[in-house]
């Protein structure tokens, strides 16, 4: 299924909120991902916006792989409502990333 843990999601989703102040480390964040944690990050966001069905995941992260054409970070900081996206794509997937997001704000 996914290639990226929830928590890692969860980290960027509450990056993405404070993208003023924290674009610097949601880059470097980004960057430091995997190919595969990448395309599987793309892939969540795609079906969060419609652009996929949860079903689809296999084929939103081979499409995200292969045509992957500019910095995964660029391309996502690029797109408006990011955050929601992402947790939009985890809920379609039958996931959540709330408790993680939690955790994180609570200094965990």
């Amino acid at each position: 299924m996914l290639d990226i843990t929830v928590y890692k999601i969860a980290q960027i989703v509450l990056m993405a909120r404070e993208l003023g102040r924290a674009e610097g480390e949601l880059r470097a964040f980004i960057d430091r991902l995997s190919e595969e944690e990448q395309a599987s990050l793309v892939a969540v966001m795609w079906i969060g916006r419609g652009s996929f069905e949860a079903e689809e995941i296999e084929e939103a992260k081979r499409t995200a792989f292969e045509e992957a054409t500019t910095p995964c970070a660029d391309y996502l900081i690029g797109t408006p409502h990011l955050s929601d996206h992402l947790e939009n794509g985890l809920d379609a997937l039958g996931l959540s990333a709330a408790a993680d997001e939690d955790d994180l704000i609570r200094g965990g």
